[in-house]
């Protein structure tokens, strides 16, 4: 892991991703800074390397709403690096109202679970490149109260934006064990976490309170991108830069092998093959 790391972070133009790409420009990581609109990832990309002291910085869009639009940017991605080392999906929203994407699904159920599903398998290739590929999620302890029900995954008969987000959060923790498994043996892992409570746009938009700094935000993603010490570390939950116990519904394995099957037939690909 002696060579530069290149690495994506998803939701960089703000908060948490913004400090995510910040602190790994100045280690040393090359990043691709993502944001919703590319003239937003490019201005964010002229800011970080004036605060980083970094050119080492290559912007990419994508409305991660759209699944057409997560394709593209993987395609985008492969094209302009040869490989990837990590692929940390930061990228979140909080829905005060149930909203359906151009593919129907929920906007939660979307941008925070279907298209890091997505955009990790399409992007799997470039990181199976790297000598230690690394798979890191941003989750929440908000997954703790999540639940996923099978019958209404677009929130018809009921939305609540905590539900959905907690939800959200807890099938990325879910996935993140599955895809981890399926991956046994090789060299890329597959982590979660939890930043903290920080204060950023979502957790004022969504929970309408304030929190720590997004230096602290950003610690726990920095570390499980970068640290030779988690080399081969995989299916682990993470927070306070430490691992720890995810909640028990996020250990089903039942749930987790379901929701994987479930999620690979919604954004149309097949899926790796269960291991057990």
């Amino acid at each position: 892991m002696s060579q530069q790391r290149i690495v994506l972070v998803t939701g960089a133009t703000d908060g948490i991703g913004r400090q995510t790409a910040l602190e790994l420009l100045r280690r040393g990581a090359r990043v691709l800074v993502h944001g919703r609109t590319l003239a937003k990832a490019k201005a964010v990309r002229d800011v970080l390397a004036r605060e980083s002291g970094s050119s080492d910085l290559l912007p990419v869009a994508a409305d991660l709403s759209s699944m057409a639009a997560v394709r593209a940017l993987a395609a985008e991605v492969m094209a302009r690096v040869d490989r990837l080392d990590v692929l940390l999906s930061n990228a979140g929203v909080f829905m005060h109202e149930r909203k359906l994407t151009e593919d129907g699904f929920e906007t939660t159920f979307a941008v925070n679970h279907l298209a890091p599903f997505l955009l990790t398998h399409l992007l799997l290739p470039h990181v199976q490149k790297s000598d230690g590929g690394r798979i890191v999620a941003v989750s929440s302890i908000a997954h703790a109260r999540g639940q996923i029900d099978f019958t209404d995954l677009t929130s018809e008969r009921y939305f609540h934006g905590y539900t959905a987000y907690a939800t959200s959060k807890l099938a990325n923790v879910l996935f993140t064990y599955e895809i981890g498994r399926r991956l046994g043996g090789t060299n890329v892992t597959a982590n979660a976490l939890h930043p903290g409570v920080i204060s950023t746009k979502l957790l004022r938009s969504g929970f309408g309170m304030g929190g720590g700094t997004v230096v602290q935000g950003a610690a726990t993603s920095v570390r499980l991108a970068i640290d030779p010490a988690l080399a081969g570390v995989t299916c682990k939950y993470f927070s306070d830069e430490h691992e720890e116990a995810s909640s028990q519904t996020s250990h089903d394995r039942a749930l987790q092998r379901r929701l994987y099957e479930v999620s690979a037939k919604l954004v149309g690909i097949a899926g790796l093959p269960d291991v057990t």
